[in-house]
């Protein structure tokens, strides 16, 4: 009996993934035409202002209000796929799970005050601390407006 028991649990385990429902929002991401993340910054200056479908692992979701989220893309960069406030929130439980993003892709390039002032902010809005003494070079945020997002 225990074994029986030990057994059904370990199948509705397996089921239970396949049973969760994607999140959508603004009718779900377009997948007929993703892009490569690597090849979209890659080719960032190129991509610049168009419209493009990414994939990716989200890594964080702004604690706040949920509107911006970071998807994952090799070599430690990523893209920040941000909304107004209240125009799509996106949910916690979305850290760790691919998203797919439709919208427009946006490259900046900051100095290096604005960098500090950015990545300040970003640590503000997520109750981290950031020193911004630390950082030397100024960086460069991707950044996707997205119309539609998938969170499968």
């Amino acid at each position: 009996m225990l074994i029986k028991f030990w057994l059904s649990l370990f199948a509705l385990l397996c089921v239970m993934p396949s049973l969760a429902q994607p999140i959508e929002f603004g009718g779900g991401a377009d997948k007929t035409n993703i892009i490569d993340a690597t090849r979209l910054l890659a080719q960032a200056q190129q991509y610049h202002q168009t419209d493009v479908t990414v994939k990716g692992v989200v890594t964080k979701v702004c604690k706040k209000r949920g509107c911006w989220m970071t998807l994952k893309v090799e070599k430690g960069e990523q893209i920040t796929v941000k909304v107004r406030d209240g125009e799509m929130v996106f949910p916690m439980t979305a850290v760790g799970k691919t998203a797919l993003a439709t919208g427009r892709f946006e490259v900046f390039e900051l100095t290096l005050e604005k960098s500090r002032r950015y990545l300040a902010h970003k640590a503000e809005e997520n109750g981290e601390v950031f020193d911004s003494k630390a950082l030397k070079k100024p960086i460069t945020v991707y950044r996707l407006k997205p119309s539609a997002v998938t969170i499968l």
